[in-house]
């Protein structure tokens, strides 16, 4: 035994294998950040709706992503610190780093069906065939995700084991990949197709297009690049610690996806805001007319006492200098920004 681990220690390289996947938890916790401060919007957005079904999506997304947070912390604490100085011990797999993974494939497979749901719900009223065959596609990919598990448990119980199943690691993240693109793309396609030619509402689906379109490439790249990297140095974790970032991404964005109507009525708002002030300040030096107009009105009302026989005259002069029709309609644009 101490042969061997005399053996190993020249052929471990700990920056490209457990450094890399250090470097990964760190970049994980940041992202677990990210998605506690989305769910939080999110609830205290729709705080007075009660409990609906995508209050309950959020939450499971964030215990499926808090756990796996908790597994990849205990396996690196495992090799890293109860395991320090312990050349023979990193050698094992550890039971975390095998839950880990199931896991994380079971949050891409939920994410990947609710992303169905919303391409059905967007869907309505048109041919369904496209929400059919982008579901055919998650669980088709989802029978890659259970050979990949069989094989981890069935096949992998030291670190060197991890190239003979090499093969189902590129064929489920190919297959994660290809989903990914087919969800992003049939997402813009409906959401370009309902365009109503106002420009509020064009602008809207603009803008979710654009993130769709981002987080697609996004969690896309993502998997090509833990692909490429398993491919190219098959002994390092590096593709190892980029699967950890792919899971993290995939909930911040699927949650980021249901705040986006919060961030775009915001921005909204904003401008709506800075108009209403320019239009106001324009406005103001109308007041000052109309206040005028008043003291033309009491002086009028005086002289009406004076000279009775004019009372028509100086009644109607009044009348008009009371009524005019800009302030109205500064009223209504002011009444249409406080209602939106």
């Amino acid at each position: 035994m101490a042969s061997s681990t005399q053996d190993l220690v020249p052929n471990l390289q700990l920056a490209n294998t457990f450094g890399a996947l250090f470097i990964g938890v760190i970049l994980a916790a940041v992202l677990f950040g990210v998605t506690n401060v989305q769910a939080f919007i999110y609830f205290r957005t729709h705080s007075g709706a009660g409990m609906t079904f995508y209050k309950l999506v959020v939450m499971w997304l964030w215990i499926l992503d808090a756990l796996h947070l908790v597994l990849i912390v205990h396996f690196i604490y495992f090799y890293l610190v109860i395991n320090f100085a312990n050349i023979g011990a990193l050698t094992e797999v550890v039971w975390s780093s095998k839950l880990q993974t199931v896991v994380g494939v079971l949050s891409i497979f939920v994410e990947h069906l609710l992303y169905v749901h919303r391409i059905w719900i967007v869907s309505k009223g048109r041919s369904k065939v496209l929400p059919i065959t982008v579901g055919i596609a998650v669980i088709l990919n989802s029978g890659f995700a259970i050979v990949v598990i069989w094989y981890i448990y069935q096949g992998v119980h030291a670190a060197t084991d991890v190239i003979n199943i090499e093969w189902t690691v590129f064929m489920y993240l190919g297959g994660v990949a290809f989903v990914d693109i087919l969800i992003a793309s049939s997402l813009c396609y409906l959401l370009a197709t309902s365009r109503t030619g106002f420009s509020r509402t064009d602008l809207f689906i603009t803008k979710l297009v654009t993130y769709i379109i981002n987080t697609g490439c996004l969690t896309s790249i993502c998997s090509m690049t833990a692909i490429i990297t398993c491919a190219v140095m098959p002994n390092d974790y590096i593709f190892q610690a980029v699967e950890l970032l792919l899971i993290k991404l995939y909930v911040v964005s699927y949650i980021a996806l249901l705040n986006a109507r919060y961030y775009l009525q915001a921005n909204a708002d904003t401008m709506r805001s800075s108009k209403f002030h320019m239009h106001h300040d324009v406005c103001r030096p109308r007041l000052h007319i109309r206040s005028s107009q008043d003291e033309e009105l009491q002086a009028s009302r005086k002289s009406m006492f004076q000279h009775l026989n004019d009372e028509v005259l100086h009644i109607a002069r009044p009348i008009q200098a009371v009524t005019p029709q800009r302030p109205i309609e500064m009223t209504m644009e002011m009444n249409c920004f406080s209602s939106a």
